[in-house]
């Protein structure tokens, strides 16, 4: 049995969920009825059959909302682990630390190039740090301050899932001198981060090692899992980068969050309409469960 959550960020109606049942028809599967977990925003559609030709009908034919199919035994995750930068938060940390050098467009091209996977991560970070290098430490704060906005929902989904039993960690391949902080302010259990060098109060423009990339996110999820006695299929895992692909992989729900096309073509379920609540209406938390 599975379930096709239905999330809209708009209005979810009775059109919409005739038109999956159809689309579920049109896919071979069998639909076994439906249930909002909140009225006109999010609603489940049970159903025997293929999984992958059902998101493929779901996702052509419902414009403008988001689908999540996962098996219905298994669908509140006992750990999540999450990237930072576009993802928890609504900004590349080093994009804006390079706008106050004044070469943010020069390195926000480097970002983009590697996001979407055109780029070695760990060369294309030491090349944009490199770049940094004799910038005053003191923009971190005034960074943080001025450009650092946390992501709609990322609060309610964490606080949420860790109210109920969940760990959550922030694994990012961006810096601790922000990962911290916003892992803090959010509300997850720990970070995992790199560490900008800094000496004599200047950006020396190199990253400590080893630096946390694509499958030291992996290894991450993995290593956690087992401490907490889970399988990996208990795990939740969202990014939108390419170095995000292998933990995404490695998780029972692998979710591509506004992402990069490589990343959605990776993931189980793909987040491109909505905000990161989607992420709690998957798990059948309605917003009356949710921990604010």
């Amino acid at each position: 049995m599975f379930i096709a959550t239905l999330i809209a960020p708009e209005r979810l109606n009775a059109g919409d969920i005739s038109s999956a049942t159809d689309a579920l028809a049109a896919a071979g599967a069998t639909g076994i009825g439906s249930n909002w977990i909140e009225h006109g925003t999010a609603c489940d559609l049970r159903f025997t059959g293929n999984k992958v030709a059902v998101r493929a009908a779901l996702e052509g034919g419902l414009a403008g909302i988001d689908v999540v199919i996962q098996g219905e035994s298994d669908r509140r995750k006992k750990m999540m682990v999450a990237d930072m930068d576009s993802t928890m938060i609504t900004i590349e940390c080093i994009d804006e630390l390079a706008d106050y050098a004044g070469i943010k467009a020069q390195i926000a091209e480097i970002t983009e190039r590697a996001m979407r996977g055109e780029l070695d991560f760990e060369g294309a970070l030491d090349a944009r740090v490199a770049l940094l290098k004799g910038l005053d430490a003191s923009v971190i704060d005034r960074c943080y301050a001025e450009r650092v906005v946390i992501m709609s929902g990322a609060r309610e989904l964490v606080r949420t899932m860790r109210a109920n039993g969940a760990d959550c960690y922030l694994v990012s391949g961006g810096f601790t001198v922000f990962a911290d902080r916003v892992a803090n302010e959010i509300g997850f259990s720990g970070a995992l981060s790199n560490t900008l060098e800094i000496f004599g109060g200047k950006l020396a423009g190199t990253v400590a090692r080893p630096i946390i990339s694509a499958s030291a996110k992996r290894e991450t999820l993995l290593a956690e899992a087992v401490a907490h006695g889970l399988d990996p299929s208990d795990c939740l895992a969202v990014g939108d980068g390419a170095n995000d692909i292998p933990m995404i992989e490695a998780a029972g729900l692998g979710v591509a969050y506004h992402a990069k096309p490589k990343t959605a073509a990776a993931a189980d379920a793909r987040i491109d309409h909505n905000d990161l609540t989607a992420l709690l209406y998957a798990q059948g938390y309605a917003r009356k469960d949710w921990a604010v």
